[in-house]
C-alpha cells in the first residue's frame, strides 16, 4: 500500500561507489507498536503485514522518522483489520498446529495425492515418481524433474480440495518443463485454465 512522498530531512548518509548505502533495517516503536523500517531507493513511504502479523514499512532514505510514524498512525486502522484476518488464516492456523495436527493433515493429503497423481498422468503425458509428504512453511510441493519425485506440503489439507488438485497438477507439470516461465504457464492454462483463480485461495 503505497503513502504520499516524504519530504527530505537533510540527514547524512554514508556513502559508497554507486551512491548511498542503504541503512540496515531498524524498529520504530508507533503507539506501542514495532515498526520494522526499512529504508530503500523507493520515493514512497509503503506498508506491508507480513504472515507472522509484523509491521514493515519500506521508507525513502531520507524520509524522517516522525513522517513514517504518523503515516503508520493513519493507516493503524487497516493494520489492526490485516492481522486479524491473518490470525485467522489457515497460515496461522498451521503455525499453531501440534504435531497431533500435522499428522492429521499427512494423513489427508496422503490419502488424497496418490489418486490425483493417478488420474492426470495418462492426461499429461508423464510419470511422476515417489511421492513424499513434508509440513513446509514456504512452498506448496516440489519436483524434482530428473527422478520425478513429488512432495507436497501436509499444510493443503487446510485448503480447498481444488487447490491441493492445482499443486500436484503445477509439480507434474514440472516435469515436462523445469521452469516457471512462459511455456510453463502455457501448459498450466492447457491442463488447468483456472490455475490462477487456484493459486490465488493459497495466499
Amino acid at each position: 500500500m503505497a503513502g504520499r512522498g516524504a519530504g527530505r530531512t537533510g540527514r547524512p548518509t554514508a556513502r559508497r561507489r554507486g551512491g548511498a548505502a542503504a541503512p540496515a533495517p531498524t524498529t520504530l516503536e508507533v503507539d506501542g507498536l514495532p515498526v520494522r523500517l526499512v529504508r530503500k531507493r523507493i520515493k514512497n513511504v509503503n506498508l506491508r503485514v507480513k504472515a507472522d502479523g509484523q509491521v514493515e514499512v519500506p521508507a525513502p532514505l531520507h524520509a524522517a522518522d516522525a513522517f513514517v510514524a504518523s503515516f503508520v498512525r493513519e493507516k493503524r486502522p487497516w493494520i489492526e483489520a490485516k492481522r486479524a484476518e491473518m490470525a485467522a488464516s489457515p497460515r496461522a492456523e498451521a503455525a499453531a498446529a501440534s504435531p497431533e495436527e500435522v499428522a492429521a493433515w499427512r494423513a489427508v493429503v496422503e490419502a488424497c495425492v496418490p489418486s490425483l497423481v493417478a488420474a492426470w498422468e495418462p492426461i499429461m503425458g508423464v510419470k511422476a515418481g515417489r511421492l513424499a509428504y513434508r509440513n513446509m512453511t514456504s512452498r506448496w510441493g516440489s519436483c524434482q524433474p530428473a527422478t520425478g519425485r513429488i512432495c507436497i506440503n501436509v499444510r493443503l489439507a487446510l485448503y480447498p480440495p481444488e487447490c491441493l488438485e492445482y499443486v500436484v497438477v503445477h509439480e507434474l507439470c514440472h516435469l515436462r518443463e523445469r521452469g516457471h516461465g512462459q511455456r510453463f504457464k502455457d501448459l498450466m492454462d492447457t491442463y488447468m485454465p483456472d490455475w490462477r483463480e487456484r493459486r490465488a485461495k493459497l495466499r
